[in-house]
């Protein structure tokens, strides 16, 4: 190979220039040093669709740590959920609720023994269950059951009773649809889903057994399968319904679940980020839970028959979806993260903030001054992790800094009253705390004084209910605001039950014949509806309640069905059931509530709004399973209706309801073929209830269509600061925090930058009451203190400036004093002078040659014509 080298002076200099130009392009960047983000990224991209049969074991699997900050059940309640851990959060919920659901439904054959036949859902309850879990969950990506070896009993095969499938695993994952031939229009819609029995297959085909160690990725199976109990009773957890049936008859009913929320490790188990080889070919993130049964069954001695885990649960999402947290750990950063650490904020000055929303990519943070630090005048936000992570060496160096606060202060420990004209100023900039009204009547005011109005609402209990008006026990929807965000997992719950009814009424059909021994499945049961709206209580603590509400005579054998499932207590194993068919008043039926009308007079006849999601179902050829073929009706579809179908009611306290607390309902409906199955017609409504009080309030000023409440009622100061939210403080004043504006600073000593909300809001209300405060001071500072810090040089440079400014007064006194000395001669020797006369040609020529004061010689010279 021949190098060319331009022989010109021209050309090497040109060759010279392209060279530092690609060095400069390819070399800014390297102030970035290899982290472990750079590790993980590696390994991600190495592993595809191609190549993942042969990787090692280990490459098809990332470190746990790579997930951090998973949800922890025992803490739901008490602490926060962290934004960007709430899909991880409904993923577990989900996963939990499904457990649940199959624990009871299974051993449901206890309310009412079988002789000769089995109550078990049939296949295809099983495929469009997995089914309704994805579709209405746009972040869950798969969801499957897992049944260990013989332990799958099914109705799906006539003279199957008391016999098991040797594996059973119905499991759905999302298509990308954007070349399925289905859709004309080439728009991934991502409503396509692959169903598929992974028990279907060969003896001999030990890889496919997700049962068998070959099986790399069974990691999920492995989490609490095979369940080794030796017979005994008392190894499983038990759980307690209560239930009582439209014709007024009750049973108390106990099944085995999932291990409780207070046991060690809880039911829930997390696995590592694993690649789904050759099934949907992504990094996969699983949440396992286990699935109770008792086993074995029909031996006609129950001492022989013990609880044991028969299956598990498992949903899984996709890791990339899953945000990743760059910032250091800290006291409220705990680990394991395996990306600690890795942000690019400048630690002498700032601090790292995690942002949600960013997924598995760099820059999902933003740099905060730390306290004792403010940002430049000329930057208003602090600096974006992403931004930060795409600058050049130059600009790292040189910019992304916060300058040091001077003259800082101490908060004062000594209080005093306001004076007057102050308590009067911040009176006036909230007027409602002036002339305010008390009670219901707080909440109907004009400018609503929100201490009055929170007041009223944690004043209503069971207790104090039944002294109201029942208008009373109705609020306004504004003050509801954010239950649409902060509820959202508990809407997708009923959403997803919903799409459930509607998939199973419009794809299952109980009369269709089937070659060979499969039978159709049986239409729903009470049973089947009961343990669905149970699951959805015990998998979700912030439901308090959940129904399914079937139209008049649409449901199998009943004029009016609705299963109502609900608790009196936050954590309980302890749940009731109500048939609101029980109910035969007219002010008291179900039909007759108000999101019941509103859905039903909506979805009476148009349905063009609602989803289309399609399936491609492979199922068992035969009871043994030893290949799959494909659904008789392959493709098939159903619509349903998705979250923003749903309608949100009004706050209510219902003092002679079930659940004694200021609700919030989200009801969705569901739908099926008509009696000629020539069109969609409505069925019910799927409605959960949570608790109100359980939202956190936002007071922070927001655009004026926003349906608010209590927006606009912080108390910061407008002029130097502005209100940020702050999460998890519940229904009470103060959950926002005072942060300062752009050229302004926090002036005070302190591990913190902003005013808290709740000190503020405790301030204020010492100035309505006249009381010892500090409001006043909860203002920032102009930033430029920072200026006039107190140097050895600037103090001798000041001193000198002084002297050296003393005495140019000094000699300008002296000058001054001079001139006044010599006016003052001037004027004495003034008449000596008009007297000269005869004299004054001889004198002149002496007098001039002496030296004398200037007067005298102007006098002089103005006389020379007398001489």
């Amino acid at each position: 190979m021949v190098l060319f080298v331009p022989s010109t002076i021209l050309g090497r200099s040109y060759l010279l220039f392209v060279l530092v130009l690609i060095v400069g392009v390819f070399a800014q960047h390297e102030w970035q040093a290899r982290d472990a983000f750079d590790e993980i990224k590696i390994q991600f991209d190495k592993v595809n669709a191609d190549n993942c049969p042969i990787q090692h074991h280990a490459d098809l699997f990332m470190p746990l740590d790579s997930v951090s900050h998973k949800p922890d059940i025992k803490e739901v309640n008490v602490n926060p959920v962290f934004p960007n851990r709430t899909a991880l959060l409904h993923l577990q919920n989900m996963a939990l609720s499904r457990s649940f659901f199959w624990s009871y439904i299974l051993q449901s054959r206890f309310i009412r023994p079988a002789i000769n036949d089995t109550y078990d859902p049939g296949m295809m309850y099983y495929f469009l269950s997995t089914v309704a879990d994805v579709s209405a969950n746009p972040s869950i990506n798969a969801s499957a059951i897992y049944f260990a070896p013989n332990s799958s009993y099914s109705s799906s095969y006539r003279g199957f009773f008391n016999k098991t499938f040797p594996r059973f695993g119905p499991r759905t994952f999302r298509l990308d649809d954007f070349n399925d031939p289905i859709h004309l229009q080439k728009i991934s819609t991502w409503n396509t889903f692959d169903v598929q029995d992974l028990g279907a297959h060969h003896p001999d085909s030990i890889s496919k057994d997700y049962t068998h160690d070959l099986y790399k990725i069974n990691e999920w199976y492995r989490a609490w399968l095979p369940d080794n109990v030796a017979g005994r009773h008392d190894t499983k957890i038990t759980y307690q319904v209560e239930i009582r049936y439209a014709n007024n008859t009750n049973e108390t009913f106990t099944f085995h679940g999932p291990p409780g929320s207070e046991e060690i490790p809880g039911p829930i188990k997390f696995t590592r980020p694993y690649f789904d080889c050759g099934r949907s070919n992504k990094w996969l993130v699983a949440a396992v839970v286990p699935i109770a049964d008792i086993y074995p069954r029909h031996t006609q001695f129950r001492h022989i028959e013990y609880p044991k885990y028969t299956a598990v649960s498992v949903l899984e999402m996709d890791f990339e979806r899953i945000d990743i947290n760059q910032c250091p750990l800290g006291e409220g950063n705990k680990g394991p993260n395996h990306f600690a650490d890795t942000a690019r904020c400048k630690k002498e000055t700032t601090e790292c903030e995690p942002l949600h929303g960013w997924g598995f990519r760099r820059g999902g943070y933003q740099c905060r001054c730390k306290p004792g630090f403010r940002l430049p005048n000329t930057v208003r936000r602090p600096y974006l992790g992403e931004i930060v992570e795409r600058a050049s060496a130059e600009q790292y160096y040189n910019e992304y800094n916060c300058l040091k606060i001077g003259w800082i202060q101490k908060l004062p420990i000594q209080w005093e009253k306001a004076p007057y004209h102050i308590r009067e100023k911040y009176l006036d900039l909230h007027t409602e705390y002036r002339n305010y009204s008390t009670g219901a009547r707080a909440l109907h005011t004009e400018h609503l004084n929100i201490d009055q109005a929170l007041k009223y609402i944690h004043g209503v209990n069971y207790r104090t209910c039944k002294n109201f008006h029942p208008q009373d026990l109705i609020l306004r929807g504004d003050v509801s605001f954010g239950a649409k965000e902060q509820f959202e997992n508990e809407a997708k719950m009923a959403v997803r039950l919903a799409n459930f009814i509607s998939a199973f009424l419009q794809v299952s059909d109980p009369n269709e014949v089937y070659s060979g021994k499969r039978v159709a499945d049986k239409p729903l049961t009470e049973d089947q509806m009961i343990g669905e709206t149970l699951a959805i209580v015990l998998g979700d603590s912030k439901v308090w309640s959940a129904s399914t509400l079937w139209e008049r005579n649409k449901f199998t054998n009943r004029t009016y069905f609705g299963p109502y499932a609900y608790k009196t207590e936050l954590n309980t194993r302890k749940f009731k059931v109500e048939d609101l068919a029980r109910l035969n008043k007219t002010h008291e039926l179900y039909t007759e509530k108000k999101y019941f009308k509103f859905l039903k007079q909506r979805w009476n006849t148009n349905f063009d709004d609602l989803e289309t999601f399609y399936m491609k179902i492979k199922i068992r050829h035969n009871e043994t399973g030893e290949y799959q073929q494909k659904y008789e009706h392959y493709p098939n579809s159903y619509r349903a209706a998705n979250i923003k179908h749903g309608y949100w009611t009004q706050p209510q306290f219902d003092c002679n309801g079930y659940v004694k607390k200021w609700l919030i309902t989200y009801a969705v409906p569901f739908f099926g073929w008509d009696s000629l199955k020539v069109k969609l017609e409505f069925k019910g409504v799927v409605a959960v209830s949570m608790d109100m009080l359980q939202l956190d309030i936002n007071q922070c000023p927001d655009w004026y269509y926003e349906p608010n409440a209590y927006k606009g009622t912080h108390k910061c100061d407008e002029k130097t600061s502005y209100c940020v939210p702050i999460m998890g403080r519940g229904y009470e004043t103060g959950g926002y925090k005072c942060e300062c504006l752009q050229g302004y600073e926090y002036p005070f000593e302190d591990l913190i930058t902003y005013y808290d909300g709740q000190l503020v809001e405790a301030e204020y209300q010492n100035i309505v009451a006249d009381k010892e405060t500090r409001y006043d001071m909860f203002k920032c500072r102009l930033a430029g203190a920072s200026a006039l810090q107190s140097a050895l040089g600037l103090v001798i440079s000041l001193f000198g400036l002084t002297r050296q400014q003393r005495r140019q007064q000094q000699q300008q006194r002296q000058k001054q004093q001079k001139s006044a000395n010599s006016r003052a001669y001037c004027a004495q020797i003034t008449e000596a002078t008009l007297c000269i006369s005869s004299y004054c040609c001889r004198l002149w020529s002496s007098l001039m040659s002496v030296k004398l004061h200037s007067c005298v010689r102007v006098l002089l010279a103005q006389n020379s014509q007398t001489c």
